[in-house]
Parts: C-alpha cells; structure tokens; sequence
C-alpha cells in the first residue's frame, strides 16, 4: 500500500509543481542545505590542512554529513507521519515531492531569458542566462546566450526532474532529499579551479554516481519525447550516439546531445569561466543557427520526457511491487 501511495504523492508533487513551482516567499530545503553546505566548508576548512590531502578529507566529510542530514531529518518526519496516520504520511510525502521537483522553476528562468531576447533586450538576457549557468556571460552573443539556456535545460531535465524522480520512485522523498543535497553540493563546491580542486572532488564524484543512470534514462526519455512532440527523434537518436560522450563530465552531454539532434542545432563548445576560456567540444550539426524560440522548444522537450518517465517509472515500480 505504501509503494502506491509514495508514486501517487510523487505524480502529486509533480503536479503541483507544474503550477506552482518554488513560491518566492515560501522557504525551500534546498536553501537550507546550501547554508548548511556553506557553513561547514568553513569550519571543516579551519580544521583541516590546507594541502591536497586535507581538502580532500574535509570535503569528503562534508559530502557525508550533509548528504546523511539530508536523509535523515525527512526520514524521522515521515516515521512520525505514518505513526500518526496514514493520510498525514500522504500529504507530507506530497509536500515533499512538490519540494524536490524544479521542472516549473526551470521552466520559468528559461522564458525569462527567452523573453528578453524576443524583446531585443540582449544585456538583460546576458544577466537572466548567467543566474542559470556558471560561464561568463557579459561578452555572449545572442546565438551564445541562446545555446546556454538550451544547454541548462537540457542538462537539468535530468539533474532537476528525471534524478530526483529515479530515486524518489525507489526510496520515496528521502532519496529525493539525498540526491538534492548531493546536486546541491556539486553545484556550489564541484568546481575545478583552485578552491575548489581537491575540497570539492568527492561532491563531484559523488553526483556522477547518482546522476549515471538518470542521465541515461533521461536521454532515451528525451529522445521518446522528440517524437511524440512532434520534433526530430531520429536525428536525437543519432546524435546522441555519436555525441553523447563529449563532454567532461560523464554524464551531460547525454541529454544534451539528444536536444540537439531533435532541434537540429549545435551546441557546446568554448566557455569562458572566471575569465579563462576553456575548450569543449560540440554536439549536434550546424543544420541551422539557434534562434529565440529553441529555448521555449527545449522546456517542451524538458516537460515530455519527465511526463514519460513518471509513467514508466511509476508503472515499473508498481510491477515489482506486485512482484516482491
């Protein structure tokens, strides 16, 4: 009974956040495990040598402690809510569920940039697309900021809805709450420069490992979602067999392969970061240059393929469940 009231609280969440996303006022968990994240990088720093060793150590404490938290306070809410009744466990759980999707959220950034473009508003769509991703935007151009958009969206079809629903569908919010700590971790922490080289390496490796299989369930998803869309699954598929492994991170370019080959344009390449430019390579064909609208067809694709993958998930989880 429990596995059909955790995917009918996730289809739930799913729903509310289709309409309601992340109310501005209203205080999320992610936040708090970004403060939470913040605050022991500073003390597990004081604590640890300053050398590659014991940046390592502390952020691999760090990476356990949060991610432990992250599990364990919505585990004992959740042990209370079922205590108490059954349907306080439901509406709990739905809340939740609500809290860990961002596919609406997603959505929303995306339009704002693609607004701004549409209005010839270029400097302003520069700002909107750097609150997204972690390049340098002051110096892009209009094609640049729209490859960036489509790229965070098509990324995060996997980090902001596909991942949380994988291990949602298996350990109900808590897992949920785990993989939003450890993506959390990743995004704050998980950079290659300097800083963050050595204390940021097991928060990296960590959402490589639990992004691995719904980075792939997500491009097969995506590409599922190509056809019925109405866009061109065939070319996805192809790209992203030929592209899906040029990227530096093992499991971005699998999404974002697929988004280019179904809307025939390229993406990736150069980047510039805290003013170093950085080669990459590209995905997908130059069969046309990137336009306004790619950026709304990206969120399209974005909501087909979570829609899908509720349902096959769902559906699967429900089978075993039968089966067990």
């Amino acid at each position: 009974m429990y596995v059909k009231l955790t995917i009918a609280a996730i289809a739930a969440g799913f729903v509310i956040d289709c309409f309601l996303g992340d109310p501005a006022r209203f205080p999320h968990p992610v936040i708090l495990i970004g403060k939470a994240i913040s605050f022991l990088e500073k003390v597990l720093r004081k604590r640890f040598p300053a050398d590659e060793k014991g940046e390592f150590k502390a952020g691999c404490i760090m990476t356990a402690i949060v991610a432990a938290c992250s599990g364990l306070i919505p585990f004992f809410i959740l042990f209370f809510c079922r205590k108490v009744n059954i349907w306080l466990y439901f509406a709990v759980c739905c809340f939740m569920c609500w809290q860990i999707f961002a596919a609406k959220c997603l959505k929303d950034e995306a339009m704002k940039v693609y607004v701004r473009l549409r209005k010839g508003r270029l400097e302003a769509a520069r700002k909107q697309v750097g609150m997204l991703v972690g390049r340098d935007t002051d110096q892009l151009t209009e094609e640049q900021v729209i490859k960036a958009a489509v790229e965070t969206v098509a990324e995060n079809t996997s980090d902001g809805v596909i991942a949380p629903l994988f291990w949602m569908i298996i350990f109900g919010p808590v897992g949920g709450f785990v993989y939003k700590a450890i993506n959390t971790m990743d995004s704050m922490v998980g950079y290659k420069n300097d800083k963050y080289l050595y204390f940021g390496r097991c928060s990296a490796k960590t959402d490589d490992v639990a992004n691995f299989i719904p980075a792939r369930l997500s491009a097969l998803g995506m590409i599922a979602a190509a056809k019925l869309t109405g866009f061109d699954a065939k070319n996805a598929f192809r790209i992203w067999k030929r592209d899906r492994r040029k990227h530096s991170s093992p499991n971005s370019a699998q999404t974002e392969s697929v988004c280019a080959g179904a809307l025939h344009i390229r993406l990736g390449g150069d980047a510039s970061y805290f003013g170093q430019l950085y080669k990459k390579p590209t995905m997908g064909d130059p069969d046309r240059e990137p336009k306004p609208k790619d950026i709304p067809a990206s969120c399209k694709l974005m909501y087909g393929t979570s829609i899908i993958l509720l349902a096959v998930l769902g559906a699967a989880a429900l089978i075993v469940s039968f089966l067990i």
